[in-house]
Formats: structure tokens, sequence, C-alpha cells
């Protein structure tokens, strides 16, 4: 039997709902996975510390402040720095559709915006752990 793909949910930034989060959170353990969901209010910092000691195999964020070219480039630049860039990333929440494309290059592997139902982020997890 094969070890359970490991996601750490996580919040950055100083948006303070979580709504979303726990949805994904919550569909993900449906799904077979373990979550372990960081909280609010997280610094890019700790959340590739605690993706790095919880040897995750996805770092899910949801944000919805606005700060998402920001945080989510950072944390693809923490990543590469520990030597961890085989963590896959992918992001959440309300994103305008013509930062994706940027976000995207810049290593995160999907983007998921308001609708989108879980069982796609889902889908997108089990097809691309390696």
């Amino acid at each position: 039997m094969s070890k359970p793909i490991r996601v750490l949910v996580a919040k950055p930034g100083l948006d303070g709902h979580d709504r979303g989060a726990k949805m994904i959170a919550r569909a993900l353990r449906d799904a077979g996975m373990e979550v372990i969901y960081t909280g609010l209010r997280q610094t890019p910092e700790q959340i590739v510390a605690a993706a790095i000691q919880e040897d995750v195999d996805v770092i899910g964020m949801s944000i919805l402040s606005g700060a998402h070219n920001h945080l989510f480039p950072k944390i693809i630049k923490l990543l590469k720095e520990q030597n961890a860039e085989d963590i896959l990333v992918i992001g959440g929440g309300v994103i305008p559709e013509d930062d994706i494309p940027a976000l995207l290059e810049g290593g995160i592997a999907a983007i998921f915006t308001p609708g989108t139902p879980t069982t796609d982020t889902v889908k997108f997890i089990k097809e691309n752990v390696k």
C-alpha cells in the first residue's frame, strides 16, 4: 500500500478569511490525503518551514487579500533555497485571470479560482504528485 499524499494548506499574508481553505482541506482529507492546516496569517518562511518539517508532497495556498503576486513567488524562492523544489505548489482564491499566467510561469503548478469544483483540485494533485 502506498503512503497517502501529504498536503499543507496555508493562508499566507494578512488575509483573515479561511472558509475556502477549510473547504479544500476537508475535500482533500475526504479524498484520502493527509492534510496539515497552518491557520491564518502565515509568513512565507513559516509556510516553507512547516512544509519541510511535515515532509509534505503539496503546498496549497489560499489567498483573498490580493498579495498573491508577492507571496506566491516568495514561497517558490524559499523552496528553491531550501532544495525543496520537489514540493508541488498550488494556489487558490480570488486571483485575477490576468495574474495567473505569471504565477504559473513563476513555478505555481496550478491556480484554482472561486467556483472550481473541489474534485478538480483533488484530481490535479493526484495526477501531479510524483
